[in-house]
Formats: structure tokens, C-alpha cells, sequence
């Protein structure tokens, strides 16, 4: 009975000795983060905080320091491109945004530039119309632009720097497969920009456009992210005519009118795209033709004078499966050779390759030289990549049966 009184003793004595470490320790442990201030995990202190909310924090911070660093860097090389016609007096004025991609910007796309009301008094006078923008490739002055831009050969066109200066301008080369423009100004030791590479931009990645907003504004600057990539888009208008752009980038960063031919750019600060068109009447859709796809019009320009590149003399709508669905088409990829909205716009360029190659509307381009085309490899990509003269193998399906087509391209024709 003693034994057992003597061991239930010294049980209940090591126990409550343990028991009182334990406690000991956890109420000097709980003190001591106390007077450290370290801050304890939100399931503790019953705090309702993201556990990421630092991570978020310096991620935006990260990415405006980026935006700002990219815009210091290339908006010394971005103008303002002033277009000025002769007009007489009593002429009402018709800038060049209600001609050309009249169904994105809208009939109201007057309204935006120039002076629209007639005026009484006799005469004429030099009156500016329209604007846009442009940015500058070599410091001895050539500027990447729209051929919408500057595409009346009627008119005259002033560079605006980021300095003040304005100077003359004179239109060197026009690509209507791309959209491309290129002018030419007297200057020296210009600021320049930094070509990007488009061939890797992925959706959800942001991007940062730059341009003379509404022919007033210069270098506004918009972000957002790309929304889509390899869209295809037609856009036209009374005097230009149906343009196919193909493989263009879509993005919600604002492109307003006056933006067009200015950069689209990455984080760093390169040149991705040009931006060239929006969406009348939608929210945030806009269009920017990839960089890649004008790089060797670009230097063919610097080299000769000229866009030298082949052609093939089609236009085309990319084929989807969505298209295909809809018209009822055998297959859901390839080229579909069709005319533009206006009847001037032909299928086929009469005297052109294609038209040589016997090629006719409503063919569809199945593959160019073994390569399937689709949205990830449009054929203005593969034609592109060739030189004029090279021969080209096509597979056509003409009236529900497959042939092969032999071509040789030829030289784009000069504007």
C-alpha cells in the first residue's frame, strides 16, 4: 500500500514537472516573437490577408517600373506624321481615315481629324486633312509607318519629332500585302528603335502602343495584353480599295485613330508590331501587324530604295474551322482564293504569277512547297521567306479534286 502511495507520489510530481516545462517554454516562445515583431502566419493571428500580397505588390511595381523604362527608351524615336493636301476653299475635306478602313473606324471617322466644314472664300490653300503616326528605323531618317497613311500620292507629308522639328517627308516604298509604309526625312543622328522578334509572343503577355492619338495627342501611351494572335482581318474603303491583312496581332491596349503606323512593344522596349486598325463600335480590339512579317521589306527598302520581295498575286482569306463550317467548305485549313468588297478588287492580279500558274477564284491554297497552311503558317509567311524567281509548289484544290501547281514568283510590283 506504502509502494504503491510512493509511486503514484512521484507519477503525478514528473508529470505536473513536464507539464510545467511545456508550458514554461511555450508562453517564453510566444513572448519572444512578441518582442521580435515577427510576423506570424494568417491561420494564427486570424488575420484575413493573401499570403501573396507582397509577391502582388512587387510584381506591379516590376512591371510599371518596366512600362515607364520601355516608354523613356523609345519614345524619342516615335513621330507624329501632319498630312496636308491643296484644296480649294469651298471643298469639303475627306481625310484619309474615311477612305481607308472606313468599316473599323466608322462613317464618324471625319471627326476625328482635320477641318471638315466648307469654307465660302475663293481660292485654295494648304489644309491639313489627316495624321498618324510612325517611328523612326535609322538615324539617317527612315520611318516605318501605314501605307494608309501616307498612301495619297496627292498629298503632302510633314514629320513631327519628339524635339518639335518638323520636316518634309517623301514616301520611299508602299507594301498593300502588309500594310507597310515607309517615308524618308533629311536628318541625321536620330533617335532610333529596337526591332523585336514576333515569332514567340504569347496570349495574356503585356504589350505597350504608343502614337499621335486622335492626329493631337503625341506619344500618347496605352497597355494591355495581347489577345490574340494569327487574326486574319479585311478592311476597306472608296478610294484604297479591299486590303487582306493575314497573321496580325490582336491586343486591348488603345489604339485610337492617329495611332495607326505606330509601335506596338514588349517590356523591354522592342518593336513587336505596327499598329494599324480597330474595331468600330467594340471595346478595346485592336490590330497590329507582327514586326517579323515586314523585317525584309524593311531592310530591302535600306539596301535598294524599294521593297524588293516575290508575289504571287492572289488575295485570300485564311481558311478556319469556323469558315469552313459556315460556307460549307471541304476542308478547314488552307488559302481560300476570293475577290475583295469592291469589284476593282480581283481574286487573281491579272498578268501575275498565279494568273500565269492558271490559278482561279474560289481555289483554295492547300499547302506552299510541302507546308500546310493554316493560322500557324499563313502563306503570306511562306511567300515571304522567298525570293522573286524562285519556283513554288503548290497543292490546289480546284473544283473538289487536289493538283499541283508550279509557279515562279515574281518581283512585287512597285506602287
Amino acid at each position: 500500500m506504502e509502494n504503491n502511495f510512493k509511486k503514484s507520489f512521484i507519477t503525478i510530481l514528473i508529470t505536473t514537472i513536464i507539464v510545467s516545462s511545456v508550458f514554461g517554454g511555450a508562453m517564453g516562445f510566444w513572448a519572444g516573437l512578441a518582442s521580435r515583431q515577427i510576423n506570424l502566419p494568417n491561420w494564427l493571428t486570424g488575420k484575413n490577408l493573401s499570403s501573396n500580397s507582397g509577391i502582388q505588390q512587387t510584381i506591379t511595381l516590376d512591371e510599371q517600373s518596366a512600362v515607364i523604362a520601355a516608354v523613356d527608351k523609345v519614345s524619342p524615336a516615335v513621330v507624329s506624321i501632319i498630312i496636308t493636301k491643296n484644296l480649294s476653299n469651298i471643298q469639303e475635306l475627306s481625310p484619309f481615315g474615311q477612305q481607308f478602313f472606313q468599316q473599323f473606324f466608322g462613317d464618324n471617322f471625319n471627326n476625328f481629324f482635320g477641318q471638315n466644314s466648307p469654307q465660302n472664300q475663293g481660292g485654295t490653300t494648304q489644309q491639313e486633312i489627316g495624321g498618324g503616326s510612325g517611328f523612326i528605323i535609322s538615324s539617317d531618317g527612315y520611318i516605318v509607318t501605314n501605307k494608309h497613311v501616307v498612301s495619297d500620292s496627292q498629298a503632302d507629308y510633314t514629320v513631327l519629332l519628339n524635339d518639335g522639328r518638323k520636316l518634309p517627308a517623301k514616301v520611299i516604298a508602299l507594301d498593300p500585302s502588309s500594310d507597310l509604309g515607309i517615308v524618308k526625312i533629311s536628318a541625321t543622328n536620330l533617335a532610333t528603335v529596337t526591332l523585336g522578334d514576333s515569332s514567340n509572343l504569347k496570349v495574356g503577355q503585356t504589350v505597350i502602343a504608343i502614337g499621335n492619338a486622335l492626329g493631337e495627342y503625341r506619344n500618347t501611351v496605352s497597355t494591355g495584353v495581347i489577345s490574340g494572335l494569327a487574326r486574319s482581318i479585311s478592311a476597306g474603303g472608296a478610294s484604297f480599295g479591299s486590303e487582306q491583312l493575314a497573321g496580325v496581332i490582336q491586343t486591348d491596349a488603345s489604339i485610337n485613330p492617329g495611332n495607326s503606323g505606330g509601335p506596338l512593344l514588349d517590356i523591354n522596349g522592342n518593336v513587336i508590331g505596327i499598329n494599324t486598325a480597330i474595331v468600330q463600335g467594340a471595346q478595346n480590339i485592336g490590330f497590329a501587324i507582327p514586326i517579323n512579317e515586314v523585317k525584309a521589306s524593311i531592310t530591302s527598302v535600306q539596301q535598294y530604295g524599294k521593297i524588293v520581295r516575290a508575289w504571287l498575286g492572289v488575295r485570300y482569306v485564311l481558311i478556319d474551322q469556323a469558315l469552313a463550317t459556315a460556307n460549307k467548305l471541304p476542308v478547314n485549313y488552307g488559302a481560300l482564293i476570293i475577290r475583295g468588297q469592291n469589284p476593282a478588287d480581283l481574286a487573281i492580279i491579272p498578268g501575275s504569277p498565279a494568273n500565269k500558274a492558271g490559278l482561279a477564284e474560289n481555289d483554295i491554297i492547300l499547302e506552299a512547297n510541302g507546308q500546310k497552311i493554316n493560322s500557324a503558317n499563313q502563306l503570306s509567311s511562306i511567300i515571304a521567306k522567298a525570293k522573286p524567281g524562285d519556283q513554288m509548289t503548290l497543292k490546289v484544290l480546284h473544283g473538289g479534286k487536289e493538283k499541283t501547281v508550279q509557279v515562279k514568283l515574281a518581283e512585287l510590283p512597285q506602287q
